[in-house]
């Protein structure tokens, strides 16, 4: 058993380690705040863990709050601290 996410992900199981929707995994895909997902087949497609942490890690150093809830949500889940364990 391993401690975090598996190295790639589903989008359903992108968004569940991220508490967000599907539509806002593909929304931060289209502003490129999420890296864009690997096709390993035809009609198979997984993130790569390693690729969405070190753009979550990116958005730690941004001060500037806009208000855009997209980033905030960006910004929240590249808060680990205090993070829930999944169940």
């Amino acid at each position: 058993m391993t401690d975090g996410p598996p190295a790639y992900l589903s989008k359903a199981s992108l968004a569940q380690e991220l508490d967000m929707a599907e539509s806002t995994v593909d929304e931060m895909v289209k502003r490129g705040v999420l890296p864009k997902p690997v096709k390993l087949s035809p009609g198979c497609v997984r993130w790569e863990w390693a690729a969405v942490a070190r753009a979550l890690e990116s958005l730690a150093g941004v001060r500037k709050d806009d208000g855009d809830p997209y980033m905030q949500g960006a910004k929240n889940a590249a808060n680990t601290e205090g993070r829930r364990e999944p169940t």
